[in-house]
């Protein structure tokens, strides 16, 4: 039984549960729960976890003292000394409420073929498991799940380097920072041609980040354990003074929420030079300021259309990038590839410059949106449809690279534009002349980011207008 069937079986357990009303993203952790302890003993790892509190402790009891002794399991390990365990089962609980069912799926998971998945790695059955959750339409999970062959795609672009320190101020469920271990792991034998020293730091300290969500941040969490990542993975606000440590780094790799602070509330970090309730106007100020600055450091990250051309503190937001940064590249990308299907998506790479000024000298822009298939649970996105993005991205002369996809705009031509990046997309076949206009049926996605972008824009008036700079006002 490989990792494939293992997934589908943990997750018709999920039918058990139904009676007692728990949701898929419920189902999730609590499974997350139980599998953990499963996989500690299958790790030979289980020391870190309490005596009487494990998993032979577990499977011995049934009906209503099993019931008893899960609850009085997970307030246990809540309080446990292990920093990482503790993190885990803080504030756990069960909506389980049939001893019955509890004893099935901790039977069903005993049951299991562990061997084997082991032997294909057990941080690769749980992530399988995270997608699985995902692409569960009914959960909600995936609304803005970056699918994996994205993130594989991005990791790879922007290669990442043994030594360097990598972070994602969005974590998720650490999926990012888990591809590119891989992809480096992939390099030097799963480090052991490393030195002894570098490979502890690779271990310890080259994969950070931070998740805002306490449940998606368990999911991390765990995730990384079981991929033998101990990084600096924090639960709380990249937005907030708590996220004052994002900085200095050698690559940021992310895909930041969707939407606006809620109420139009402004971040509560001081260290952003412009103020904008839009989170991801925010997220975009955070990655560029804290890359390094020596000239190699890069980052790619997933943010909606909007921001390519929100007008206000968007423009000054992207002209403050266009200096800091060379943006080199930005990816159209398709529609449907998110859960929530009408949200159109890019994805901006650029590198910190050694200077703050006119760093941007050209955006190479591909369309990977129009005219392309339709895209959703039934046809996914695979590697082959980035094939030609790839060549062009990877091509030592860009400008040779013969594809109507990929084209060329100098600082100068964005600067006409407000600095305006929405920009490199090509003729629409299902048109009569490709004129930029909206699509002809406005997705409520589409919508809701308008509303957020004019709401964003209608708080920026009224803290001006408050603040007596009404010639702020006048220009907007």
């Amino acid at each position: 039984m490989n990792n494939q069937e293992i997934v589908q079986k943990l997750w018709k357990l999920c039918d058990v549960l139904r009676d007692d009303g728990i949701t898929y993203q419920e189902y999730v952790t609590e499974l997350t729960y139980i599998l953990f302890l499963k996989m500690m003993k299958e790790q030979d790892t289980e020391s870190v976890i309490s005596e009487g509190y494990r998993w032979d402790n577990l499977v011995q009891k049934e009906g209503t003292e099993l019931k008893s002794f899960y609850q009085e399991l997970l307030l246990k390990l809540g309080k446990s000394e292990n920093n990482k365990l503790q993190q885990i089962y803080m504030d756990a609980s069960t909506r389980i409420t049939s001893p019955k069912n509890l004893e099935t799926i901790i039977k069903s998971i005993a049951g299991l073929d562990w061997y084997n998945a082991k032997e294909e790695g057990l941080g690769n059955l749980y992530e399988g498991l995270l997608q699985k959750n995902a692409n569960e339409t009914k959960s909600g999970a995936g609304q803005y799940f970056t699918p994996r062959v994205l993130i594989d795609l991005i990791v790879q672009l922007v290669d990442p380097k043994v030594g360097e320190k990598l972070n994602d101020p969005a974590a998720g469920t650490f999926g990012f920072m888990i591809s590119a271990d891989q992809y480096l792991k992939n390099k030097t034998d799963d480090y052991f041609d490393l030195d002894p020293e570098s490979a502890r730091f690779q271990k310890e300290e080259a994969f950070t980040g931070m998740e805002l969500v306490q449940g998606t941040h368990r999911l991390a969490l765990m995730n990384a354990l079981l991929h033998d990542m101990e990084g600096r993975l924090e639960h709380g606000d990249s937005l907030s003074g708590n996220g004052k440590w994002i900085k200095n780094f050698d690559v940021i790799l992310t895909n930041p929420p969707f939407g606006t602070k809620k109420g139009g509330e402004r971040v509560t970090r001081d260290d952003l030079t412009f103020e904008t309730s839009n989170k991801q106007l925010n997220f975009l100020q955070l990655i560029y300021n804290a890359l390094k600055d020596d000239g190699n450091a890069r980052a790619a990250v997933v943010l909606p259309d909007n921001v390519l051309f929100e007008s206000g503190v968007g423009a000054q937001i992207r002209n403050d990038l266009l200096n800091k940064c060379d943006l080199h590249t930005i990816l159209r990308l398709p529609t449907g590839i998110f859960y929530a299907q009408g949200v159109k998506t890019n994805v901006l790479f650029f590198k910190k410059g050694r200077t703050d000024k006119e760093n941007t000298k050209n955006v190479w822009v591909y369309d990977l949106r129009t005219n392309m298939e339709s895209f959703g649970k039934r046809n996914q996105l695979t590697m082959t449809h980035f094939e030609n993005f790839m060549k062009a991205y990877n091509a030592e002369e860009r400008s040779k690279v013969n594809d109507e996809r990929w084209n060329n705009f100098t600082r100068e031509e964005i600067a006409k534009k407000n600095d305006s990046l929405d920009i490199g997309l090509i003729a629409d076949e299902s048109l009569s002349s490709y004129n930029n206009l909206p699509d002809p049926v406005e997705s409520a996605e589409d919508a809701i980011l308008k509303l957020q972008t004019a709401m964003s824009l209608l708080n920026e008036v009224v803290d001006e207008l408050k603040a007596g700079e009404e010639d702020k006002v006048i220009n907007k």
